[in-house]
């Protein structure tokens, strides 16, 4: 039975979300997902839901009573929902990090959540170093740079098609050199780390980005690198894609899981 203080629910039910569903599940009683907005027409078979409350109106959901909402599906998905549901003063996590890089709507859902009286909290996806950029930024940051490579496949299906013949490459290609707002907005589905880079640190039209497909890879490689008044600093991570979802990596579905945790802990260390 869930706890009312516990009520989750998820937008979308992809890769992404079984996964975080599945590895609650293992993790025990203490947190489980209870229900899932999905627009009708992406609605999942009643076997796949395996008992969660299914619901295609975001108010069917805030009527539920979910005391968490996280949303797994889309830059779309943030737009429609998640402002009405920080108004209704419901806490809500967002993997879409990439659709913050619109002004406009970062501003709309900072409005709905001081309405509310909510919280809306940005996972940190697959990317580290996140508080070290934070804590620097407040002496001044003059440069930050992220450089994200991945397998010829996980690009497939983004404007790189347009002009590198993926199934064919060789060698390590860049295709992709710009800004972070740049990169959210025409890589959404792969670039949602480089939003998050921006935001910790000195905003989308200062970060650079550099997206690189390499066949000789087998993992999601990320790497920032900052310079400022603190000193300088470069991480790298090598992560394992999710197995269902090449372009996303296997830590940015474990970083949902520890936000959740975070959220319902008393003591955040």
């Amino acid at each position: 039975m869930l706890d009312d203080r516990k009520r989750i629910a998820l937008i979308g039910f992809g890769a992404m979300a079984r996964s975080l569903q599945a590895s609650l599940h293992r993790s025990g009683d203490n947190f489980a997902v209870g229900a899932v907005l999905v627009p009708s027409e992406f609605a999942p078979s009643p076997s796949d839901l395996d008992g969660l409350k299914l619901f295609h109106d975001v108010s069917e959901l805030i009527d539920w009573g979910p005391s968490l909402v996280v949303e797994c599906a889309s830059h779309e998905a943030v737009r429609t929902f998640v402002p009405t549901l920080l108004r209704n003063g419901i806490d809500t996590i967002i993997v879409s990090v990439g659709s913050l890089g619109d002004k406009m709507l970062l501003d709309i859902l900072e409005l709905a959540a001081t309405q509310g009286r909510s919280r809306l909290t940005a996972v940190s996806g697959a990317i580290g170093g996140l508080d070290v950029l934070r804590s620097a930024r407040n002496a001044g940051l003059r440069s930050v740079a992220y450089t994200g490579t991945k397998s010829p496949n996980a690009w497939m299906g983004t404007p790189a098609e347009d002009t590198v013949d993926l199934a064919s490459l060789t060698e390590s290609t860049v295709i992709f050199e710009g800004n972070a707002e740049q990169s959210a907005r025409l890589y959404p589905k792969n670039a949602n780390v480089t939003a998050a880079v921006a935001l910790a640190g000195i905003g989308f039209e200062a970060t650079g980005v550099v997206l690189i497909a390499d066949p000789n890879v087998t993992t999601n490689r990320h790497r920032v690198q900052a310079e400022g008044a603190f000193g300088s600093f470069s991480i790298e991570l090598q992560n394992e894609p999710l197995p269902d979802n090449p372009k996303t990596s296997w830590l940015a579905a474990l970083s949902i899981e520890d936000a959740i945790i975070r959220h319902f802990t008393s003591i955040d260390v």
